[in-house]
């Protein structure tokens, strides 16, 4: 069973796969506590907040509301909404507090790629054909560490960033770690003019590369 916020389809914006058509499916919980989250309402999970499914899928505005989702449950839901993407983005929240492979095996099973959105706080429970994207989530309020496995596991490392230290301690969690050829996209925190453009010079600093969340600029979510 999956503790799920939302399901809805839309366009990825970030990352590798800006541009594709995908599902997603945000999951409630999150210990992290970034600051400037876009989605604090999934980090407490408060069973007073539980609803069934199809209240969850009605949803017309973010709140803490809930469903315990099986992955069956979650499949038929994406048939009765006539989903046509074949891609399913797992988020939150933080996903890995959750053992992914039965959900990534189900998914891979009914012919669709799993994609998961972490922070490499928790270990990566997920097959090895699904897509892993860690936004190292440094010196947040909860006082988590960034996993060198999770680090490890990465397809692509995914970096929101505002201001110089920012892009600083990614050079430094890079270098502990030795992590090498990896995917790298600096993000940043908001459309402001000052944060893209340390962005883009960043990039063209280290041979990154540039993630801008094309559906905030589209306003889609």
């Amino acid at each position: 069973m999956y503790k799920v916020n939302e399901v809805f389809q839309t366009i990825q914006g970030e990352g590798s796969f800006t541009g594709m058509p995908a599902i997603f499916v945000r999951l409630q919980g999150c210990p992290v506590g970034c600051a400037w989250c876009d989605t604090k309402h999934t980090w407490a999970i408060n069973m007073e907040q539980q609803v069934d499914l199809a209240q969850v899928s009605a949803k017309q505005a973010d709140s803490e509301f809930w469903a315990n989702v099986t992955p069956k449950a979650l499949l038929a839901l994406f048939a009765e909404r006539g989903y046509q993407a074949r891609h399913v983005v797992i988020t939150g929240g933080e996903p890995c507090m959750y053992d992914l492979v039965p959900l990534c095996q189900a998914l891979s099973e009914q012919g669709y790629s799993s994609q998961i959105e972490t922070s490499g706080t928790f270990e990566i429970k997920a097959p090895a054909d699904c897509w892993v994207t860690v936004s190292p989530k440094l010196n947040m309020a909860g006082g988590y560490k960034i996993l060198a496995s999770a680090l490890q596991r990465a397809d692509e490392i995914k970096h929101p960033v505002a201001m110089q230290k920012h892009v600083d301690e990614l050079v430094t969690l890079l270098t502990e770690h030795q992590i090498l050829n990896k995917l790298v996209y600096l993000q940043p925190i908001s459309q402001q003019k000052r944060a893209t453009e340390l962005a883009i010079a960043s990039c063209i600093q280290h041979n990154w590369r540039l993630s801008v969340q094309v559906h905030k600029y589209l306003g889609i979510e």
